[in-house]
């Protein structure tokens, strides 16, 4: 199992809903999950997205994507996205 973190600002977050929202199938094709859309405490339109990737191949595919740069480009993606790819260190530990 692998994570992809995204981050990157959007002109307006609600325009920007509409236009991510519209493109969840490209995304489910790809072998994303969405797991958490979270905000910056200090800037509602300074976002990071937590994916759940089944495979790394086909997530590179879709970041490189010539869709998913006009897809952003549509929803008024301001900055370019920084992308991490992450696995787990260890098993989750629940307090």
């Amino acid at each position: 199992m692998f994570f992809i973190l995204v981050r990157h600002k959007v002109r307006n977050f609600d325009s920007w809903k509409r236009a991510y929202d519209e493109h969840a199938p490209a995304r489910a094709k790809a072998g994303l999950r969405e797991l958490q859309l979270l905000r910056t405490t200090d800037d509602a339109n300074d976002l990071v997205i937590l994916f759940e990737a089944e495979d790394l191949k086909k997530a590179h595919a879709f970041r490189n994507s010539q869709d998913l740069r006009e897809a952003m480009q549509k929803a008024g993606v301001m900055s370019t996205p920084e992308f991490l790819e992450l696995q787990p260190a260890q098993a989750a530990v629940h307090r």
